[in-house]
């Protein structure tokens, strides 16, 4: 007895595609193309809805040492868990490049200082914003998006009762 439903007709959507050189699943599809560098072969890492791979490695060559060992299930798992951390270390550079904080000590209070860049191909700029330590907000003002946060410029902006740093 099959475990499909036997009312649910199949789509060409629901159809994953698991071949030699070509491995569906997960979100993902894996692609084994030519190496345009040298004899051998290289896989790409597609993730669905990119246009562009997420990685693109050497791949096996198979027994006969022309053509590529083909895919599988285990390679296929391995690749996208490699695939999958290839992004997420480049989401956390990203966030990292766009977000910074500081904290400001002065008189008996701190300050946590932030300043989220927000990315715009015409207008680009940032949001410098002071918290509490409950978290509240106390001010956030518009900034540069070249502008530097560091412990000196948080402490000034601070001190100057939180107008727009010139």
């Amino acid at each position: 007895m099959s475990d499909a439903a036997p009312d649910v007709p199949e789509t060409e959507n629901d159809k994953l595609v698991q071949e030699a050189r070509l491995w569906q699943g997960n979100g993902w599809t894996a692609r084994v193309i030519k190496n345009e560098d040298d004899e051998g072969w290289a896989v790409a890492m597609i993730k669905d809805g990119e246009p562009e791979p997420a990685l693109v490695g050497p791949w096996t060559m198979g027994r006969d040492k022309k053509n590529p060992k083909p895919l599988d299930s285990a390679a296929f798992h391995t690749l996208v868990k490699t695939a999958s951390e290839v992004i997420r270390r480049h989401e956390q550079q990203l966030h990292a490049l766009l977000h910074k904080s500081t904290v400001v000590a002065t008189g008996q209070t701190e300050t946590k200082v932030t300043l989220d860049i927000v990315p715009d191909d015409e207008h680009p700029f940032a949001l410098l914003t002071a918290t509490d330590t409950s978290g509240d907000q106390i001010a956030q003002v518009r900034v540069p998006a070249n502008f530097k946060l560091s412990p000196a410029t948080a402490c000034d902006w601070v001190e100057a009762g939180f107008r727009t740093p010139s």
